[in-house]
């Protein structure tokens, strides 16, 4: 294994790992529960699990994985506050997690090391040529990072 199949590997299981603890601690929740503030007039754990979804279903056009599996959700979970819209059920929330996740994993899984040097969507050729690391290894790692950090203040929330 090169060197940067190594780096790749260690970060996709980097993200797997976030992303089935994120799924075990909320999948495990009841109803009630989703609806516990993270803390005194804050998000519900029901809105973080969503806002977490909606970020990595946003991954699709910003790899050049292709469209969106679930574009309503950024109303919801990413443009505006939480309890000002009608929020899925942690049953539906749960089913939305597991395809939007599996999708993601098949569509890393094509790609080679030097796919993950490649530019994301949202920088242009000329930033790209000045700044090459803005490309989709980097994205994956920054997502991975926002993985972790709303899942420890899930886990905080719960010891409440």
């Amino acid at each position: 294994m090169s060197i940067e199949s190594s780096f790749i590997d260690s970060a996709l299981r980097g993200w797997k790992s976030n992303v089935d603890r994120t799924a075990k601690l909320f999948g495990a929740l009841t109803e009630e529960q989703l609806l516990q503030e993270v803390a005194p007039g804050k998000n519900r754990l029901i809105y973080l699990w969503g806002h977490l979804a909606a970020s990595s279903d946003a991954l699709f056009p910003l790899l050049g994985f292709g469209a969106r599996l679930h574009p309503e959700l950024d109303s919801i979970f990413i443009s505006n506050p939480d309890k000002s819209q009608n929020t899925p059920t942690g049953a539906e929330l749960k089913r939305i997690w597991v395809e939007v996740h599996d999708a993601l994993w098949t569509a890393f899984s094509k790609l080679s090391p030097s796919d993950w040097l490649q530019k994301h969507a949202a920088v242009s050729e000329e930033d790209f040529r000045l700044e090459p690391h803005r490309n989709r290894f980097t994205i994956l790692l920054g997502r991975t990072g926002h993985l972790a950090y709303h899942l420890g203040q899930a886990k905080l929330a719960q010891q409440q």
